[in-house]
């Protein structure tokens, strides 16, 4: 019985996960069409907030699909008290679970990942610090980006 409810439920859970991230393809889209100074401005008003609560209950949505549930134990640290928010080894799919219970923050990513179809988009959105790796200059400028959004004063969202 088992086997039959896993040939009925995994194409269901497929099926259901490729339109939540078609959803958080196109909110992704919209927030950042048109946006002025794409990457070297903040989003800000309608576009942030669209970001946040769009695809932070999308991500959940999906893992909720995969069969996880997430408690948070505690208070999440705010932009204030936090403009830095450490989450390690970060070395799995589970990371994007973090993103979403902290708002959606900015993260470190490297730049080659921005040109991903449909990942790209929802990635772009997260306004990355992209990290070049052909770059020999790169790590002095991800800690210089990093510390420029992290003395911002709110402006930039959290560096992941």
């Amino acid at each position: 019985q088992t086997v039959l409810q896993g040939i009925i439920l995994l194409p269901l859970r497929v099926i259901c996960i490729i339109f939540i991230l078609l959803l958080a393809w196109l909110s992704a889209s919209i927030a950042t069409c048109c946006q002025p100074g794409r990457g070297f401005l903040p989003l800000k008003g309608w576009r942030r907030r669209m970001i946040q609560t769009t695809l932070s209950s999308l991500t959940r949505m999906a893992y909720f699909v995969m069969g996880f549930q997430v408690k948070v134990k505690g208070k999440v640290a705010s932009l204030p008290e936090a403009p830095i928010f450490v989450a390690a080894p970060h070395s799995s799919f589970f990371d994007a679970i973090i993103c979403a219970l902290t708002g959606m923050p900015s993260i470190v990513s490297r730049a080659e990942n921005l040109s991903t179809p449909v990942f790209g988009t929802i990635l772009g959105s997260l306004q990355p610090v992209a990290v070049s790796r052909q770059d020999p200059d790169s790590r002095k400028n991800t800690v210089a980006e990093i510390t420029r959004r992290a003395l911002s004063r709110g402006q930039w969202p959290q560096v992941i």
